[in-house]
């Protein structure tokens, strides 16, 4: 979920941004919704709406993505750009030539680095080495594939238009189109007649894996209240599984995945050395980051540690029509003051295995690190062996990661 510095000279429009040594400051990245797919899942409480693929509105959407780039030039003209992420929804059904579109403008504007990571979002059911190719075409050098399950009575459960070799095949799809990193969404901890076993969690990640992917993340399925699953849970007609069991999948997974190299490097997310999501690192390390699109949160830096949250309008077409039209596409924005944000870096950073260096994101901020408070709380914590710091890094140590929001909450 990136600061500023004087004294370098912006891109011109038309002239691309791409690795500008004038470009100063933090990196910040850049996050795209595309709020369309075939399916609403039961279970995702993202903003997306079901639309038949004839009725995407490619070109439209583009243009007010674009358009949307132009209201915001203070927060991406000459501004360093490490990652950028085209989430949803399901982009991977938008055109590529139209991502492509929406991509190159936003490389005009904006400084890219020389490294920038460019995701992708992808579906099975709308991902083949074809549009794979396509995609890594305009620039992509990322996707992100949700395979969420490979056995059928689990990806019906769950709501998936594929079956139970799709997710695999758009994985080696992926591949075969020599995209430059490749990750996969798996979700465990499934209930009812489609229910898994322990045994189950960790076979099914590491046949995914074992594709020779680089990233995984492997989440535990979460019932949001705005969901059709949430519905179902508060009339008590939802399966559930209970909480050791879903402790026993945690670790079962974590072992699949350590045994074949990859690093536990946040709670939910795995990668072999060097191929952690950039972006979601930003968003874990409190770097700004700028939101376009439909429904799209950013959080952008005002100074003296304070920064500005906005959230884009949530119905498509309000959207369109704001972005096209002006004055502005927002639907709601806040404030958020120095210490919101140390706590919102002490959530976000603890989930990290790397932890967070209190001190020094308090020293950013302008804000005192220790009140006591949290000195109290912290000193409470590491008695328990939930917390550990050292050197002033607070990190929670694996064996209590299922417990790291609520330790984060704590210190609050």
């Amino acid at each position: 979920m990136a600061s500023q510095m004087s004294g370098f000279v912006p891109s011109e429009p038309g002239q691309s941004g791409t690795g500008d040594p004038g470009a100063g400051g933090e990196p910040r990245g850049v996050y795209i919704h595309f709020p369309y797919c075939l399916q609403k899942c039961p279970y995702c409480d993202f903003v997306s709406y079901a639309t038949e693929r004839a009725e995407v509105p490619h070109e439209r959407y583009a243009d007010a993505v674009i358009a949307e780039m132009e209201q915001r030039r203070n927060e991406l003209v000459g501004k360093r750009v490490a990652s950028v992420f085209f989430g949803g929804g399901t982009p991977s059904l938008w055109k590529a030539e139209e991502l492509g579109r929406v991509l190159h403008h936003l490389r005009q504007m904006a400084c890219f680095e020389a490294n920038v990571e460019i995701t992708a979002e992808a579906n099975p059911s709308s991902l083949d080495e074809a549009k794979a190719r396509s995609l890594k075409g305009v620039g992509v050098n990322r996707l992100s594939i949700g395979v969420q399950g490979l056995r059928r009575e689990r990806l019906e459960f769950l709501g998936r238009l594929h079956d139970e070799t799709g997710g695999l095949h758009a994985v080696k799809e992926a591949l075969a189109s020599g995209m430059e990193r490749v990750s996969a969404d798996v979700i465990y901890g499934v209930a009812g007649g489609a229910a898994q076993t322990v045994e189950d969690a960790a076979s099914e990640v590491s046949r995914v894996v074992d594709t020779g992917i680089t990233h995984v993340s492997a989440y535990a399925l979460t019932i949001e209240p705005s969901t059709v699953f949430g519905e179902l849970a508060r009339k008590n007609a939802l399966p559930m599984l209970a909480e050791d069991q879903l402790a026993d999948m945690f670790l079962a997974v974590r072992d699949a995945l350590e045994t074949r190299g990859f690093v536990h490097y946040e709670v939910s997310n795995y990668a072999r050395a060097g191929h952690e999501s950039r972006h979601n690192l930003g968003y874990w390390r409190g770097l700004d980051y700028v939101g376009l699109g439909c429904a799209a949160y950013g959080t952008v830096s005002t100074g003296d540690g304070n920064a500005r949250r906005y959230r884009n309008k949530t119905d498509p077409e309000k959207y369109i029509r704001a972005a096209l039209t002006g004055p502005s596409t927002e639907g709601h924005a806040e404030a958020l003051t120095a210490e919101t944000r140390l706590r919102e870096r002490i959530m976000l950073g603890l989930r990290l295995a790397e932890g967070l260096d209190l001190s020094a994101a308090a020293d950013a901020l302008g804000v005192p690190a220790w009140t006591n408070e949290r000195r109290r709380a912290a000193d409470k914590l590491v008695r328990k062996g939930w917390l550990s710091i050292s050197a002033g890094r607070l990190s929670v140590p694996p064996k209590a990661w299922l417990f790291a929001d609520g330790t984060a909450a704590e210190l609050f």
